[in-house]
């Protein structure tokens, strides 16, 4: 025992060692071979049964006389009462209390121990059950019938009670008292097992005018799709097609928009099908289309499809496999209702079919389906439903005003202020062009320039008035069109062609020195290049001439000198030559031939030094720009100095340069370099001198 400090109160004054679980030390395994004799599971199992000793139980007591008896019952009673005195609320005990009783023979005493127990709990059924399972047993069939009448009045919702009750009846052979019972659970208003029960208790014995009456009552009580059915298949197994029928029709008047409304209509048509009337079961199956929401027409499209398979023609075929396709397009368009190609397919198919007012609603449909946000890549595809609309209303429906008035609404939707379309302008002037109405056209256009101007718009706007020969009103447009972008050179470019379309020269050329006066012009190369066509296309050699030169102090590329140097090398003005012989007409031709080659020559020159002086770095233009000269001068024949330009042209050499990244070089690449004749004389100059002062250096180096 340990010292009193080391004692802990809550142990009982004794030490944590004395309190702990001493567990015996694991013995080690030394020998781990297995044993020559294996014992198996089940001889442990058998040895431990063996070895189990025999249960005590109380011993049996005969019981002689009367007086043994009289005892046995008080101690019996006496025992049970004790034990309901303390778990009154156990109804075990109260069953094995009542149970005894009844072994005993003691019905009354049994009675009472079932009414003290009901008195307890009387909303337990099983005790109910139990006490009539006892009258019965011991066939006391009036306190059987008192027992169930007490129950069922108490608990008229356990269908179980009710059930018991009536197959006692029943099995006595009291129909009429079934029935009675059977009248008084309908007045509860059961499930719909309890009035099939009620039906199938009046067909075992033949009573058919009695389960049509409870039939009746039934679809009353419970107007569901389920019950209708029933009744309609019991009306069809007793023969009775026109009243099977009528429970069809009464049916789908009252239950056509119920969630089960398509089982229904499937069974009506199938109905209908068994009685070889098809007609009425297509008819059935589209009204059921027709009526029933797509998300829950699958089973109906399946079934009709099936059925015009086995008695349709083939057009009849196609409404169904029309209609399953409608199906599925439906409930796509529901999933996603932004997802356009979706209703394009839709819209595709309807127009298939070809009937206007199921087109215009899917299009009215589609349309609704605004993009949420202004931006016009949501947009995109969403205007070609528009577009399709009123094409569709003018080729198809041929219904101008329709189409007039979806153009209209179209052009009222989009927000011109973010983005417009200019297809959507255009076709609606098109159209009123096609109906004859060129001021509602040109109102069109005109409000398109006001609220959106875009190119498509104005080229378009102007080709019709060019057509109808409107000069006045191009010209206008042009203005318009040029006030809105006056550095598109496109524009420029038109306004100016059309001037000189209409031999209007000096307009023509205004325009074009307006153009190039522009302080910011999209494609200048194209602009110059017109009015450079222009002139020369007039004959105004100095005019074009003075062009380049204009061109030039803008920008020296080597494409306006090639060009410059070609014109000058064609550039051969016209005189008079009618009065001249032939060969004073060719010797005239070889001098201005001759000048030509002057001309183009004193271009190339500049050019080249130009690109030797202010441009060295660019000998690859350098080269082409020799190239091109050597080709010409080769065109001129006996008058071209080929000598000269092969006497400028360059060496090609092949050259390596490292490649330079940001972690320094990484390796070598290859390129053309070009070394020009006046560089190998620098270069050769360069070793001269090198040469020189390394001699003067060793001279002076000896005399020291």
């Amino acid at each position: 025992m340990g010292s009193y400090k080391e004692s802990d109160p809550t142990l009982g004054y004794l030490t944590k060692r004395d309190t702990e679980v001493k567990l015996p030390r694991a013995t080690r395994v030394k020998n781990k071979t297995p044993a020559s004799i294996q014992i198996t599971a089940e001889q442990i199992l058998r040895e431990a049964r063996e070895r189990q000793e025999a249960e005590i139980r109380p011993p049996k007591q005969k019981i002689t006389d009367s007086t043994e008896l009289a005892d046995y019952r008080l101690r019996k009673r006496k025992e049970f009462e004790d034990l309901i005195r303390r778990v009154r609320w156990n109804t075990g005990v109260w069953v094995k209390y009542a149970k005894w009783e009844e072994s005993q023979m003691d019905f009354k005493r049994a009675r009472s121990v079932w009414e003290r127990a009901l008195d307890v709990d009387y909303r337990n059924h099983t005790l109910w059950l139990k006490y009539v399972e006892m009258e019965m047993k011991n066939k006391n069939v009036n306190h059987a019938r008192n027992v169930w009448d007490r129950a069922v009045a108490y608990l008229p919702r356990i269908d179980q009670l009710w059930y018991k009750y009536i197959h006692m009846e029943e099995m006595l052979g009291n129909v009429a008292g079934a029935r009675q019972v059977f009248e008084r659970w309908m007045e509860w208003q059961p499930d719909q097992q309890g009035w099939l029960s009620f039906i199938k208790f009046e067909l075992r014995y033949n009573e058919i005018d009695r389960a049509r009456g409870i039939y009746e009552r039934f679809v009353q009580c419970h107007p569901k799709v389920g019950s209708w059915i029933r009744f309609a298949k019991f009306e069809m197994k007793n023969g009775d097609i026109a009243r099977a029928r009528n429970c069809y029709e009464r049916a789908v008047d009252i239950l056509a928009d119920d969630d089960e409304a398509e089982l229904l209509f499937v069974a009506f048509a199938e109905f209908e099908e068994k009685c070889k009337e098809t007609d009425r079961a297509r008819c059935i199956y589209k009204f059921a289309l027709d009526h029933i929401p797509k998300g829950r027409a699958e089973e109906v499209y399946k079934k009709f499809v099936a059925f015009e398979k086995q008695y349709g023609d083939k057009e009849g075929i196609d409404d169904a496999i029309v209609g399953k396709r409608r199906f599925q397009y439906e409930d796509e368009v529901r999933k996603n209702p932004l997802n356009y190609d979706n209703w394009f397919d839709y819209i595709r198919l309807e127009e298939s079919v070809g009937i206007k007012e199921r087109v215009r609603e899917v299009y009215e449909r589609a349309i609704a389906n605004v993009p949420p946000a202004e931006e016009k890549r949501y947009w995109q595809r969403y205007i070609y439903l528009w577009i399709n609309y009123a094409l569709y209303e003018e080729l198809e429906a041929q219904d101008m005003e329709r189409t007039r008035e979806v153009y209209r609404e179209c052009l009222k939707l989009i927000p011109h202020d973010k983005f417009s379309f200019a297809k959507i302008w255009l076709l609606a002037s098109q159209f009123e062009i096609r109906q004859l109405n060129l001021s509602g056209a040109r109102q069109i256009l005109g409000n398109a320039i006001g609220r959106a101007p875009k190119d498509k718009i104005f080229k378009k706007y102007i080709e019709i008035e060019l057509q109808l020969g409107n000069i006045d009103r191009c010209r206008k447009l042009y203005e318009k069109y040029l006030d809105w972008s006056p550095e598109n050179c496109y524009a420029w470019t038109k306004y100016a062609e059309l001037e000189r379309s209409l031999c209007e020269t000096d307009r023509a050329r205004a325009i074009y020195e307006l153009a190039i006066a522009q302080p910011a012009l999209d494609m200048p190369e194209l602009l110059w290049k017109a009015y450079i066509d222009f002139e020369i296309s007039e004959g105004e050699y100095e005019n074009t001439r003075a062009l380049y030169e204009r061109l030039l102090d803008r920008t020296k590329h080597l494409k306006v000198w090639i060009s410059y140097a070609k014109f000058e090398a064609t550039a051969m003005e016209d005189s008079g030559a009618q009065d001249m012989s032939e060969d004073e007409i060719q010797e005239m031709l070889c001098e201005k031939k001759k000048l030509c080659a002057q001309f183009a020559r004193r271009v190339f020159e500049r050019a080249i030094s130009h690109y030797r002086v202010s441009a060295p770095e660019l000998k690859e233009e350098r080269a082409m720009l020799l190239e091109e000269w050597l080709n010409t001068e080769k065109d001129f024949g006996e008058l071209g100095d080929v000598a000269l330009v092969q006497a400028k042209m360059p060496k090609k050499l092949k050259r390596r340069r490292p490649i330079m990244t940001e972690d320094g070089p990484a390796g070598f690449e290859e390129f053309f370099d070009y070394l020009f004749p006046e560089e190998t004389q620098t270069t050769n100059l360069r070793i001269l001198e090198a040469a020189y002062k390394w001699k003067k250096q060793k001279v002076s180096g000896d005399d020291d």
